[in-house]
């Protein structure tokens, strides 16, 4: 464990006496922290209140609740503050089903743990997985933190989602670790983003064939799949012009809440992604494409998109 002041419980879900396999992960429970942090500062005025919440969390999680994290994302301190702010705002409304996700959440992880090992037994144990307050950030999710990529999960997100059953959700997520275990590290450029979307997105549908889009995480901030499908060409021929690209407003465009025109709806590219890893699984098994490197991984992706659109070439 990191050495950092943590007032919740860290719960490790399969301990093991020495000797013996580590436990599959150990889950770390911050939900309270900012339940806790909320109460202790009702009477306090606006901007004292978001600078001691932000302050009582990065002594619990360092690194998490950063504004340098948050900055490298291209999140401005004045726009972390805005997210603290409305977390407070829209708190109250959510607690409840906030601590019933948090008090739910280990019982939903652990069978969608075991029947991705079905698939995946090579998945190595996780270390530590966290379920906290992520002020708006997040769903969940694997972030570069401290050095090391961590799984994290927002409570706040989860509580507020109409989604009633997760394990395509966490499917999605333990892929990704799956796959930076392997041999692929990532990389700047847009096509590592949706090589590992993409991917992870095909792998969740293909592990729960009944899961609708918003399961699947394909339908917010609006519905994607329609929009794209009636548009394919277009939108798989910009994502094939951007493979190189490390601007912030393609990323934003194509895996965030931006748009890149009033036809192709934000996030795109998980779903262009998508079809791109069914493609390439048509002729390599999943677990496959996974262990794939960078260098390995470049010509399947362009492989699969043009099989997808035929795009002109630059200059044509």
């Amino acid at each position: 464990m990191h050495c950092f002041a943590m007032t919740a419980a860290v719960a490790a879900l399969s301990l093991s006496p020495p000797g013996e396999n580590p436990p599959p992960y150990d889950l770390v429970d911050l939900t309270e922290d900012y339940a806790r942090l909320f109460d202790q500062t009702a009477d306090m005025a606006r901007d004292g209140r978001v600078a001691r919440i932000k302050a009582g969390l990065h002594e619990v999680f360092p690194g998490f609740y950063d504004t340098d994290r948050m900055n490298a994302i291209g999140i401005s301190a004045e726009r972390y503050h805005a997210w603290i702010a409305g977390s407070l705002e829209s708190f109250p409304e959510i607690r409840e089903p906030y601590r019933e996700t948090a008090g739910a959440f280990a019982d939903m992880l652990a069978p969608a743990h075991a029947s991705f090992l079905q698939t995946f037994p090579d998945l190595e144990p996780i270390g530590e997985i966290y379920i906290l307050h992520s002020l708006g950030e997040m769903d969940g999710g694997t972030r570069y933190i401290n050095d090391r990529v961590m799984l994290v999960f927002g409570a706040d997100r989860m509580a507020a989602s109409p989604i009633t059953d997760w394990t395509a959700f966490f499917h999605h997520e333990l892929f990704h670790v799956h796959h930076f275990q392997q041999a692929f590290t990532g990389c700047p450029q847009m096509w590592c983003y949706l090589w590992i979307e993409g991917l992870a997105t095909h792998a969740a549908a293909t592990l729960n064939p009944g899961a609708d889009d918003a399961e699947l995480l394909l339908d917010w901030p609006e519905p994607i799949r329609d929009t794209v499908d009636a548009n394919m060409d277009e939108a798989v021929c910009a994502v094939s012009d951007r493979l190189d690209s490390e601007a912030p407003d393609d990323h934003a465009a194509l895996f965030s809440t931006s748009r890149l025109n009033d036809r192709l709806p934000p996030r795109f590219g998980y779903y262009v992604g998508k079809l791109a890893a069914r493609e390439a699984a048509r002729d390599m098994p999943l677990a496959d494409l996974a262990k794939l490197t960078e260098d390995e991984a470049r010509p399947v992706v362009e492989r699969a998109l043009g099989r997808l659109a035929e795009c002109a070439d630059d200059g044509a």
